[in-house]
């Protein structure tokens, strides 16, 4: 066994695993770090993580040789080879400068490994004053009914050809939100349903793909969505509704939770403060 739990579990401040990131409180054990190690020497998947839907192979790994693993802190590298490269650094730790060391790697990282990018990820505690960054939010759906919220909310494809249509050019628009990645992994039909509200005939936002999968304990879990609408369709509570009729199939389909990330302060965020979500902490990634 690499790491000593006896002196990762004090560091870890929020739930968050590099490469994997938020992860249930209840499944953050020594096993899931060391999982990410052996994920990292033979380049799959791990049954569990998030990013197996999308098919291909696994980008970021771990560089385990590169871990700095002691008493105080611990920094974990990772690679990424997307786009033109990335080495982050997950620093735990309770004291400050672990930021600094932890940047000091990540830049000597992105040199050796010929990367552009070299940043680092700091775990934060829900107690936190004045965050930024984001904030992990845990929806647990054994505590209470999610009821229907009813509204012009339905699968993509469970409305008329003519309003289904209007998907692809309002996916291209919010392209920054992953719409139109969403767009064309629905298309060919590689993920879940796409939840869709629309008004006067035309997709003005939606929430997916909605699936529900195994976590490293084996417990249902509701997966991450592409959630968005448009600018000149806010205000309207249509954000709300799609959210909330996302909560409801996933409790249909037997989730027990999901984690959610959101943008401290951002719409999204608002809205699960205001739903009631439990704030696990939060992350702050920052340019090494």
């Amino acid at each position: 066994m690499f790491f000593r739990w006896d002196w990762l579990r004090p560091q870890l401040t929020a739930p968050i695993v590099p490469t994997l990131g938020p992860v249930h409180p209840d499944v953050l054990t020594v096993g899931i770090f060391e999982d990410t190690l052996r994920a990292a020497e033979t380049g799959d998947f791990l049954s569990y993580d998030k990013d197996r839907r999308w098919g291909g192979q696994k980008d970021e790994k771990v560089l385990r040789d590169d871990v700095v693993h002691q008493r105080e802190h611990t920094l974990i590298p990772t690679l990424s080879r997307r786009g033109r490269g990335t080495a982050k650094v997950f620093a735990y730790g309770l004291r400050d400068s672990v930021v600094e060391e932890a940047a000091e790697l990540a830049a000597k990282l992105a040199a050796v490994h010929d990367v552009v990018s070299a940043r680092v990820v700091r775990s934060l505690g829900p107690e936190t004053t004045h965050p930024r960054g984001t904030r992990i939010q845990l929806k647990d759906f054994t505590v209470g009914p999610c009821p229907d919220p009813g509204g012009p909310v339905r699968p993509v494809t469970a409305w008329p050809t003519a309003v289904q249509e209007t998907f692809a050019p309002f996916a291209e628009t919010m392209a920054g939100d992953g719409l139109a990645f969403l767009h064309t992994q629905l298309e060919a039909g590689r993920c879940g349903p796409v939840l869709a509200a629309a008004i006067e005939d035309r997709i003005v936002g939606a929430i997916g793909p909605m699936e529900v999968l195994p976590d490293s304990i084996g417990r249902p879990q509701l997966m991450p969505q592409y959630f968005a609408v448009l600018p000149e369709a806010r205000g309207r509570g249509l954000g709300r509704v799609l959210w909330r009729a996302a909560m409801h199939w996933g409790q249909s389909h037997g989730a027990a939770y999901q984690l959610l990330q959101t943008e401290v302060d951002g719409p999204s965020d608002r809205l699960c403060q205001t739903e009631g979500l439990t704030s696990l902490g939060f992350t702050h990634t920052t340019a090494a």
